[in-house]
């Protein structure tokens, strides 16, 4: 039985803002305690910033998700979808859960590997979906350059 593409898109969606309440449980735990006692580099928003951020960039990689999905199934680009979206699964454990900026620094540019490349496949394939996620990637960029900061500044 195919699966109804309205069904997929909330699979889609749902997989991603699943990622992010995992990873936003991870930063509520250490947010208060932890991060508090960081030295943070220049232009660190709010932390009530990234969640509404990072929500709005879940629905969008999970509708370019499904948007390639729609068009060629399984696929060599959808499995790279995959991966980025678990290299950004990865992310908060480094950073929140293991206290280590150095190791998310180590994921965030396999994340970003994976991203560029995930763009550079569905382009091709559907060029709207490589659109979506270019906001994520920049935002993506700009977290590598938190990161950076915070091992820098934090590095004992």
């Amino acid at each position: 039985m195919p699966v109804s593409p309205a069904l997929a898109l909330v699979g889609f969606i749902g997989l991603c803002l699943l990622v992010g309440a995992v990873g936003g449980s991870m930063t509520a735990r250490s947010i208060h305690h932890w991060y508090l006692t960081l030295h943070a580099p220049p232009g660190t928003p709010s932390n009530w910033v990234f969640a509404p951020v990072w929500t709005a960039l879940y629905v969008m990689i999970g509708t370019a998700g499904w948007l390639v999905w729609k068009r060629i199934g399984a696929s060599p680009a959808l499995r790279l979808w995959g991966w980025q979206l678990a290299a950004n699964a990865l992310w908060a454990p480094a950073f929140f859960g293991l206290h280590s900026p150095a190791l998310a620094m180590s994921v965030i540019i396999v994340m970003l590997l994976l991203i560029a490349l995930t763009i550079r496949a569905f382009r091709p394939v559907q060029r709207t979906a490589a659109i979506l996620l270019v906001p994520y990637c920049a935002w993506c960029l700009y977290a590598a350059y938190l990161n950076a900061g915070f091992l820098l500044l934090n590095h004992t």
